[in-house]
């Protein structure tokens, strides 16, 4: 029997070079996403599914539905999310509460859904997707960053927990990758001049964004080796550990950088 990943957000980016990744490894995937899910899986030839991931019973219901009718939940990657970028003093709370709905609850309503599920399988790995933005001090987003330094706490926690049932946990941390989520920072909200500029802005710090396939193959290298966090590019494998080594330098460096990337 083949086995069976539900990978939200999964119509572009990295959900999307996921799938790819997953299915050119024989997995049985069903992308989830709040639109073309459906003309996406059509593409990749997977099942698809509209999803909007601030819904929890709809999570519950995708997710038992791939349980009822695959026999089994092998991958469950919460990695459906919106980018939020604009000075702290100009962000709404519509931007705080959006950010959390989606990036954070989003997360929380996937893991609420899976995991028990593969504890009772006594088996399963859960991958949710956070970001550099997670584990470094990254200002000028900070729903975002907040979001991201929530879902890095709930993984590792968990991942304690898990092992004990079979169940494996890791979080993906990419730096600046060349997704749609830099064009459209911000959305159905009001947008920010750091917003507009959120792509040039990372190629100026990271100086080349990553891609979201290179990505995938990373997380599927990471998860292999069963890694609880999966820093990629070097990039942010250094900048993190330049936050390891000292939090005060590291906040130094960051102001230094972020002034030269602003225009």
């Amino acid at each position: 029997m083949a086995k069976t990943a539900i990978v939200t957000g999964g119509s572009s980016g990295i959900g999307r070079a996921l799938a790819v990744e997953l299915l050119r490894l024989g997995v049985d995937v069903t992308i989830a996403d709040i639109a073309d899910a459906e003309s996406t899986a059509g593409e990749l030839g997977c099942a698809g599914a509209r999803l909007d991931v601030t819904d929890a019973a709809a999570v519950a219901d995708l997710v038992r539905g791939v349980k009822a009718d695959r026999g089994r939940l092998d991958f469950m990657f919460n990695n459906a999310g919106i980018a939020v970028a604009g000075r702290t003093d100009e962000l709404t709370l519509d931007h705080w509460n959006r950010m959390i709905d989606v990036n954070l609850r989003g997360v929380v309503h996937g893991v609420h859904a899976a995991y028990p599920i593969m504890v009772e399988q006594g088996f399963g790995y859960i991958v949710n997707t956070a970001s550099l933005a997670g584990l470094i001090p990254a200002p000028l987003m900070l729903p975002y960053t907040t979001t991201k330094h929530a879902v890095v706490g709930l993984t590792l926690a968990l991942r304690v927990e898990a092992a004990a049932h079979g169940v494996k946990v890791s979080a993906i941390c990419p730096g600046f990758v060349d997704t749609p989520l830099l064009d459209h920072a911000n959305p159905g909200l009001p947008q920010t001049e750091i917003g507009r500029l959120a792509r040039t802005i990372g190629v100026r710090v990271q100086k080349r964004l990553y891609s979201p396939e290179a990505v995938a193959r990373d997380v599927v290298h990471g998860m292999g080796r069963d890694r609880a966090l999966i820093v990629v590019p070097t990039f942010a494998r250094r900048a993190w550990s330049l936050v390891r080594l000292s939090p005060d330098l590291a906040i130094r460096v960051t102001r230094q950088a972020t002034r030269r990337a602003l225009p």
